[in-house]
């Protein structure tokens, strides 16, 4: 499970997470040479600018010679200069956010597949807005980073690098004094890095939390209305809400405080050591305008970088820490189920399933299915029936592998579960589910679920076959009638209804139904059962089922209790042992006969 409640990184651990991030950069080396290249020319060029001034103060204005060609090549040098470390400057720049974004695109894609390979144990603990949260606030945090952060400190690094050589060119004794600077900027980043760090954090999670209960909202608004607690929903969010904005607050504070201010300061410290430094050679020597000039030009201009980089300094803060949450849900290990071993992968055929000696937990503690042995062929139905929480869902759940088998063994066409890819699983055993959900796109998409290899006439037998052709035709774009999310503008027997073709549009050997009537009205539970019959045909099928009357023709009724197989045979093997099943059965009809029968 994944715990929003995130833990500080360390200094160490920030270090890692920053390499991690720029390694995805190893991708795009041409890219990158590139616009380093146009950013050494373009910051050369702007470090040039004040030289030629200096030129033109101390050799030309201060003595009062103008020689025109001279003062001509001179303007021009600066003007094409300027010219050039603007345009220069734009592409470098262009070039430097064109590989951000495509590092960012490449980093969505591997976090979100990494959440496709994680068991289905992992998102039955994980709040989905949580995750929703790192694939797309957190890496939006980390797409600013390459884009913004990144560019601007390596340019202004640069930058300040030859400021520095231009200093020591002017005057090498002040140059040496103003290297002092750079260990107090270095020690305020620090410090900012130290506190700014928790407050992200903290920010990071309360925005989570916030996603998470938005998620919440949303899907169960029905219930929400109609027990009227929208005033405690709005009361809970908005006690989150207001954590996510202290937090913030916290962050604007340390802000205001260690960024602008505090390097405005040493600016204001550095033009006194400057001013001081002239001002007392001038005692003893002169002292040249030009060379005042250019030291107060880079000093200037040696600050505003290191403004750049401190304002920036918490977005790289909140991007070290939304990486380290999306390299820890990559990193997590609760992987979905796959085959085991390294002989060829087994082919599903006939279909028979067999269980033997089955235990299963799913917090590996409590036991939900125990000891549970069966056996089914082609051709044959086996029916799970039961209260709810006596371990028929989770028998499917292990047949499917959506969850690691820990005791027993399960076997289709005399091999191991465990012998078969998820590619052959998938392709060859069809899951209809109690409640169906469609995306969102158009009938005909949701039945192919974009398999360009079922035909459209695939699509339209499959429909058929599940009587499902009725409703779409009458539709106005029949099957290219858009489904809008989860399917909610049709009846949940219509959804029901499509989901069995998604099914059989694929021929599948193994049919599991999982109260695949349970949401179907009266009437469309009987147009279906004709079609239900015709798919169990040359089918294993296991049916879970709560209407006991669906499955008196089954070749094979399991009733489980507690996890446990407590009765088995045929309907009426069942009804004349008068166990519990009987018991069930007498309930459901709730009519003379059945009372009879309990008699």
């Amino acid at each position: 499970m994944i715990d929003h409640k995130d833990r500080v990184l360390s200094s160490k651990e920030q270090r890692t997470v920053f390499k991690r991030l720029l390694s995805y950069a190893a991708h795009y080396k041409g890219q990158l040479m590139v616009a380093f290249l146009l950013l050494f020319i373009a910051t050369g060029a702007q470090l040039l600018g004040p030289i030629i001034v200096k030129i033109f103060i101390d050799d030309y204005l201060t003595p009062r010679y103008f020689p025109t060609d001279v003062l001509f090549l001179l303007g021009a040098g600066y003007l094409v200069l300027h010219l050039t470390a603007v345009i220069i400057d734009y592409y470098q720049l262009f070039l430097f956010q064109k590989v951000a974004l495509s590092i960012v695109q490449r980093l969505r894609i591997d976090v979100f597949s990494s959440v496709q390979r994680l068991g289905l144990s992992f998102f039955d603990q994980t709040p989905a807005g949580g995750l929703v949260s790192r694939i797309t606030n957190d890496t939006e945090s980390i797409k600013e980073l390459y884009v913004t952060v990144l560019a601007t400190f390596v340019q202004n690094i640069i930058f300040l690098i030859g400021i520095f050589a231009a200093m020591f060119y002017l005057n090498v004794t002040l140059a040496i004094y103003c290297l002092v600077l750079l260990p107090l900027i270095f020690a305020l980043m620090q410090v900012y890095r130290k506190y700014s760090s928790r407050f992200y954090a903290d920010m990071s999670e309360k925005l989570s939390l916030l996603n998470g209960r938005i998620n919440e909202s949303i899907q169960g608004m029905a219930i929400i209305q109609m027990f009227r607690q929208e005033r405690r929903m709005r009361k809970e969010f908005s006690a989150i809400n207001d954590e996510h904005f202290l937090a913030g607050m916290k962050s604007m504070k340390l802000d205001g405080l260690l960024l602008r201010p505090a390097v405005d300061v040493l600016s204001i410290l550095a033009l006194m050591l400057i001013l001081s430094y002239f001002g007392i050679m001038s005692m003893d020597t002169a002292v040249e305008i030009g060379v005042v000039y250019a030291f107060v030009n880079y000093l200037d201009r040696f600050f505003e970088p290191v403004n750049q980089m401190m304002m920036r300094l918490s977005m790289f803060q909140q991007a070290i820490v939304s990486a380290g949450r999306v390299f820890k849900l990559m990193d997590h290990r609760e992987l979905a189920p796959d085959r085991e071993g390294n002989e060829h992968p087994a082919i599903i055929g006939e279909g028979n399933v067999e269980f033997r000696n089955v235990s299963f937990s799913y917090d590996g503690k409590t036991n939900v299915l125990k000891n549970i042995s069966f056996t089914v062929k082609k051709g044959e139905t086996v029916a799970l029936v039961g209260h709810t929480g006596s371990g028929k869902t989770s028998i499917i759940n292990v047949l499917m592998r959506f969850y690691p088998l820990q005791d027993g063994e399960i076997l289709i066409d005399g091999k191991p579960l465990t012998s078969f890819e998820n590619n052959e699983l998938r392709a060859k055993v069809g899951l209809v589910l109690q409640d169906p959900f469609l995306y969102t796109g158009t009938i005909a998409s949701n039945i192919r679920l974009y398999d360009q290899a079922i035909s459209d006439d695939r699509i339209k037998r499959a429909a058929s076959f599940v009587r499902a052709d009725g409703f779409i035709e009458r539709l106005s774009h029949g099957y290219e009638t858009k489904v809008t999310e989860r399917g909610a503008t049709f009846s949940s027997g219509q959804r029901q209804l499509l989901s069995f073709a998604r099914t059989m549009v694929r021929e599948p050997a193994i049919l599991i139904l999982d109260e695949a009537t349970a949401s179907v009205d009266t009437e469309t539970e009987e147009a279906i059962q004709e079609a239900l019959e015709r798919m169990k045909q040359g089918r294993t099928t296991i049916a879970i089922a709560h209407r006991l009357s669906t499955i008196k023709d089954a070749d094979q009724i399991l009733v489980l209790h507690q996890g446990e197989i407590v009765e088995r045979g045929t309907h009426d093997e069942l009804i004349a042992k008068k166990g519990l099943y009987q018991k069930m059965y007498v309930l459901q009809k709730g009519d003379e006969q059945g009372e009879a029968l309990l008699s």
